[in-house]
């Protein structure tokens, strides 16, 4: 089965800002060092793609699973209700593919570890 991952962040007004989660999204993929068909990411809004494009694009080019990743910190309106409404438009319309929705970073239970990790003493 081709599984797709896709990171899905805020989005920004800020272009550097939205680079930044794009080159996150190239060390992510070379990282899973093949473990994905096809890596990419979408924002939630100011910056394209959207989330429903962003699943589009990974079931044109062959997904029949897609993990998404929420890249956000907190479970706000954004993580609770806005991406599970996106996610559902897309999987009305393409219910031959199983979308995922992963816990959002903020509940990953390496986050202590990599933040410490991170602070110089």
């Amino acid at each position: 089965m081709n599984t797709s991952l896709l990171l899905v962040a805020h989005g920004s007004r800020r272009e550097a800002s939205n680079d930044e989660v794009r080159a996150l999204t190239t060390r992510l993929s070379t990282a899973a060092d093949g473990r994905f068909h096809q890596v990419d990411c979408a924002f939630l809004e100011l910056a394209a793609p959207l989330i429903p494009e962003g699943l589009v694009r990974l079931i044109q080019g062959g997904a029949e699973r897609i993990i998404v990743l929420p890249y956000f910190l907190a479970a706000g309106r954004h993580v609770t209700e806005d991406i599970p409404a996106e996610i559902a438009e897309v999987r009305a319309n393409h219910p031959e593919v199983d979308i995922v929705l992963n816990p959002y970073l903020g509940t990953a239970d390496s986050l202590p570890k990599l933040l410490l990790s991170l602070v110089a003493h």
